[in-house]
């Protein structure tokens, strides 16, 4: 789950950099995190440590975080309204495309929310591209991904302003708590499909007011 890996054969050194920068470093990762670029989970380990450090306010790093992944999620939506699914397919794989298009198509905002809030094992990229492919209404995507990542990093940075390193260790060796991570993936996914069936079935169940032309 270490970012530092995958992304230079000088690893060390990148990350080193990119701490440096601090609040900058911080913002660009944030648009790549976004892309269709992988950075294998670096945005949330760097927004912890950064937050952890405590040389500024916790909520500083996760407005940083925050508008960053607004902003390269924005790039890759139009990228992919642009381009078509085609696009998609090349990114992503044809299979894969099919069932992100399927599940994306029935839930809607409701996979939006659940792709940008939580450590889902699919990259939250390939969500921002299928909104753009079956045109979602940019100004409801850009609301949804903002509120949803203000509360993804909100949660990190608070977490590891607290905890410090401890945290950040922890959030390092995800992939042995997967087993608890699913369970808690699968629990939103439930409630999030609850709330959005309860609230057609409201909708239905309102009674129609006939106006009659004077």
């Amino acid at each position: 789950m270490d970012f530092v890996k995958p992304v230079a054969r000088h690893p060390q050194t990148i990350a080193a950099l990119v701490r440096h920068l601090g609040g900058l470093g911080l913002f660009l990762l944030a648009i790549v995190d976004s892309s269709p670029l992988p950075t294998f989970g670096g945005l949330d380990i760097l927004t912890a440590i950064l937050a952890a450090r405590q040389r500024e306010p916790w909520y500083y790093y996760a407005g940083v975080s925050t508008a960053g992944s607004v902003i390269g999620a924005y790039l890759t939506f139009r990228i992919a309204r642009k381009a078509g699914l085609d696009y998609l397919s090349r990114k992503f794989g044809q299979r894969k495309v099919a069932t992100l298009l399927k599940y994306f198509k029935r839930w809607g905002t409701g996979a939006l929310v659940a792709s940008t809030v939580l450590p889902l094992p699919f990259p939250t990229s390939a969500f921002f591209a299928a909104a753009g492919v079956l045109d979602y209404p940019l100004r409801t995507f850009i609301i949804v991904v903002a509120l949803s990542r203000a509360v993804r990093y909100g949660a990190i940075a608070a977490i590891a302003s607290h905890y410090g390193r401890h945290f950040v260790v922890g959030l390092r060796h995800l992939g042995q708590h997967s087993v608890g991570l699913l369970a808690i993936t699968a629990a939103v996914v439930i409630a999030l499909a609850a709330a959005m069936v309860l609230k057609k079935r409201l909708q239905s169940s309102r009674p129609v007011v006939k106006t009659h032309a004077m």
